[in-house]
């Protein structure tokens, strides 16, 4: 099975390197001159694409292997899909981004059957920062996909001696797993950069989750699904280590310090996301809605702390 990888950045760079130990991958990026002259992503000094690694910025080339990873920024995924001219019957297009469309207020399997229904559409998703992965560390991730034969030949070519992938035939729950605990790091960075501690992240992590699943399950989504890696597993990770973009987002706004504008934060579209959906079926979902208020300067970490802590008294 030829494999190849869209986006050049951390992790795209960090799947090619742990993929080409199996068999020969092609890295599609937009830009790929600092690429090509060193063999190094920007987003991820310090590792080197093997020789088996063909780097292109020709998606036509891109998409003529026979599983297409599409590691891009969630609120670009659409714009990529359209702009594929290939024919992709009988492709596999594996999601390696993680969030909700904001204007389909969909996950990006989802978004792949809606734009091209002519391919297989599966998830890669679990706890793992990218250069952990390109390192050969140990690595166990989910891989979602509704057709079980397909995900069978996913499972066996994607995985390797140190990235061990798990296969689910829930595609909603890996989906949204992966999206909301970006949310609820964006949340538990602010409680930690304003002091609060770690009993309230805990806390916070621990009603996070339940609004993770309340959302997830009202949407078809398996609970277990989201008690796996796709869901506790990453919410653990994302929120306890200052390796995740989201978090430090987070830390950022408790501290009332600037962020940089060129990091993607996936955690602040889809915490808007999210909450409109909820808003629609009528689901509470305080943690998500005070996020997505945060992201866009809407409330303070002081405003928002208070709101959760006046809540009215209820079982657990």
């Amino acid at each position: 099975m030829r494999v190849a990888v869209l986006g050049g950045g951390a992790f795209g760079s960090a799947l090619a390197v742990a993929l080409a130990q199996t068999g020969p991958v092609t890295l599609w990026a937009r830009n790929v001159d600092t690429l090509l002259e060193t063999r190094e992503s920007p987003r991820l000094p310090g590792i080197r694409l093997p020789d088996t690694v063909d780097i292109t910025a020709d998606l036509d080339q891109g998409c003529a292997a026979d599983a297409i990873l599409f590691s891009t920024p969630m609120q670009s995924l659409h714009g990529l899909l359209k702009g594929i001219h290939t024919d992709l019957t009988g492709k596999h297009l594996v999601a390696c981004c993680k969030g909700i469309d904001l204007k389909a207020l969909e996950g990006p399997a989802t978004l792949m059957a809606h734009y091209r229904p002519e391919a297989t559409p599966a998830i890669l998703t679990g706890p793992s920062f990218a250069a952990d992965i390109a390192r050969g560390l140990p690595t166990a991730l989910t891989l979602a996909c509704t057709d079980q034969e397909a995900g069978a030949r996913l499972q066996h070519r994607l995985s390797t001696p140190t990235l061990r992938l798990y296969r689910s035939k829930d595609v909603i729950g890996a989906e949204l797993g992966g999206a909301l605990k970006n949310v609820m790091a964006i949340a538990c960075g602010a409680c930690m950069g304003a002091g609060l501690g770690d009993s309230a992240r805990a806390a916070l992590m621990t009603r996070g989750f339940a609004e993770m699943t309340r959302l997830a399950v009202s949407m078809g989504a398996h609970s277990d699904t989201l008690a796996g890696l796709s869901g506790l597993g990453d919410l653990t990770l994302t929120c306890t280590s200052d390796l995740s973009r989201n978090y430090r987002f987070g830390y950022a706004l408790g501290q009332g310090a600037a962020f940089d504008p060129t990091v993607t934060v996936e955690g602040a579209a889809t915490a808007r996301a999210a909450a409109r959906i909820a808003q629609a079926q009528k689901l509470p979902m305080p943690i998500v809605e005070t996020v997505a208020q945060m992201a866009k300067g809407d409330l303070t970490v002081p405003q928002a702390m208070s709101d959760l802590l006046s809540r009215p008294l209820k079982d657990e």
